[in-house]
């Protein structure tokens, strides 16, 4: 599988896409006024516990306040840990907090006191003393190694915390182990010297910027080039992997072309359609995605495909094709949380098996880490996906002016009956000699059409004459009875 990761950068806005094969996979977006706050770690402020929600708010310097729960409060080694927050933290207490999600619509930052610092191959973990091996690594002999590697330099050192081999540390030489556990500690007690210096809110550690981040995370054996159309990021590319990742630097080019990089693997068009409700599928069966604050719905529906055999055969060919571009769309979309999925039902239990094999095959290259429910008895599937940064649709887009976010408007039909009871309403109340009507022009239009004889009749039954104005900035909502 050949993999590329292409990095478009303009002074407001850096883009980062994942293309595998030629397509394209997973796309991040980092604005300079709105960067991504997940690893940063700040110095905060306990402004209010929640004993029944067991969990506090925390001043961070932010626009809101962050949430911190009591799951996620780590003691001091040796103490026994209490669940109730009042026994963990107070009003006005100054705590050292990372920041696990980012703020999403109108929720705060969601922070841990478990604090965790990446580099390329491993994660330090301060509070806790184990050692631990990403699950990705497979092979036995492979994870004792990386075990004894990471225990022998925690033994020579006296290192007070624990660290992770992440998925890039297989076959990593023991040396590089070393100089990245030694830059994880140096790092750790440059944090802690600020954190003790510090006496007000705010920033301690910032996590690197999206391009460098990219870098470290996303880069692997199969990624055969890194693309990035700016010589200024190229140059801190570079650097940085001089330091830290020296097998990927050759694979870092610049792409001087003429055509935009994110057109020329068509990125951009990518971007849009996953903007869209509805998401073709080649047999001619499409899917629904509907997101919403609860949750993210999949509805799968078989179109235009007819099959060639049995309705069955129909059913199982969609459902395998819907899995595949299911895992696609939750990695493109970046969608997160509670998932529900809807397949189309099935009558044979190994058609059953095979669809949630491929869905999990497929979701076992996802970076964010998933669950996957069986079949339900309404023929459901329920999935979660770690959601630590806000969809694509909430970076690029906001709610409707119009609608308010609900995806449907009331007709103009609606909007007309409604202005004949606010006239009957005002005409009962008030006593005026014309009563006029303010609304949209597709709403005025209904009433000089459709409902003229309504209309009419309504005028002679009040007694009083009605005028009518068409007003361009309402929406067919909007309308407005002004007494004369």
């Amino acid at each position: 599988m050949s993999e590329e990761i292409l990095i478009n950068v303009t002074p407001p806005e850096t883009r980062v896409a994942v293309v595998e094969n030629g397509v394209v996979q997973e796309i991040m977006i980092e604005r300079s006024n709105r960067c991504g706050l997940v690893g940063s770690i700040y110095r905060g402020r306990v402004c209010r516990v929640l004993p029944g929600m067991q969990a506090a708010f925390v001043d961070i310097g932010l626009e809101r306040a962050a949430f911190l729960h009591a799951s996620d409060i780590v003691t001091a080694e040796g103490e026994p840990r209490s669940e109730h927050i009042n026994e963990l933290v107070h009003e006005g207490e100054m705590i050292v907090v990372q920041v696990v999600k980012d703020p999403l619509g109108t929720k705060g930052a969601r922070l841990t006191t478990s604090v965790s610092i990446a580099s390329r191959y491993l994660v330090f973990m301060p509070s806790l003393t184990n050692t631990g091996v990403s699950q990705k690594i497979e092979g036995e002999d492979e994870r004792k190694r990386l075990r004894e590697i990471i225990q022998r330099y925690v033994d020579e050192n006296a290192v007070s915390g624990g660290f992770i081999a992440r998925t890039a540390a297989e076959t990593v030489s023991d040396s590089a182990l070393c100089r990245d556990m030694s830059f994880l500690v140096k790092l750790w007690r440059n944090i802690k010297e600020r954190c003790e210096a510090d006496v007000e809110v705010g920033p301690v550690h910032d996590d690197l910027p999206l391009p460098l981040r990219a870098l470290r995370d996303l880069v692997t054996p199969e990624v055969e080039r890194v693309r990035i159309d700016s010589r200024a990021t190229l140059e801190r590319a570079r650097t940085f992997g001089a330091k830290y990742i020296p097998e990927v630097v050759e694979r870092i080019e610049y792409y001087d072309g003429e055509r935009p990089l994110f057109d020329l693997y068509g990125v951009e068009d990518e971007i849009q359609k996953a903007l869209h409700r509805k998401v073709q599928l080649k047999s001619g069966g499409h899917l629904v995605i509907d997101q919403t604050e609860a949750m993210t719905t999949i509805d799968v529906n078989t179109g235009a495909f007819v099959g060639h055999r049995n309705l069955e055969e129909t059913i199982f060919k969609t459902n395998l094709e819907a899995a595949q571009a299911i895992c696609r769309q939750l990695r493109l979309r970046n969608l997160g949380g509670i998932i529900i999925i809807d397949f189309i039902d099935m009558t044979d239990e190994e058609h059953k098996r095979q669809v949630l094999r491929a869905l999990e095959k497929c979701l076992a290259k996802d970076h964010a880490k998933t669950h996957i429910s069986e079949v339900s008895s309404l023929g459901l599937v329920e999935m979660t996906r770690k959601r630590t940064r806000e969809s694509l649709e909430h970076v690029l887009c906001e709610p409707c002016s119009c609608c308010g976010g609900r995806g449907s408007m009331k007709t103009a039909e609606s909007s007309c009956y409604e202005i004949f009871r606010e006239i009957m309403r005002e005409s009962r109340q008030f006593e005026v000699e014309t009563l006029m009507v303010l609304a949209s022009q597709e709403v005025i239009d209904r009433l000089l059409d459709e409902e003229s004889a309504h209309l009419a009749e309504l005028e002679e039954f009040i007694g009083r004459p009605i005028r009518l104005q068409a007003e361009a900035l309402y929406t067919q909502e909007q309308y407005d009875v002004v007494l004369i």
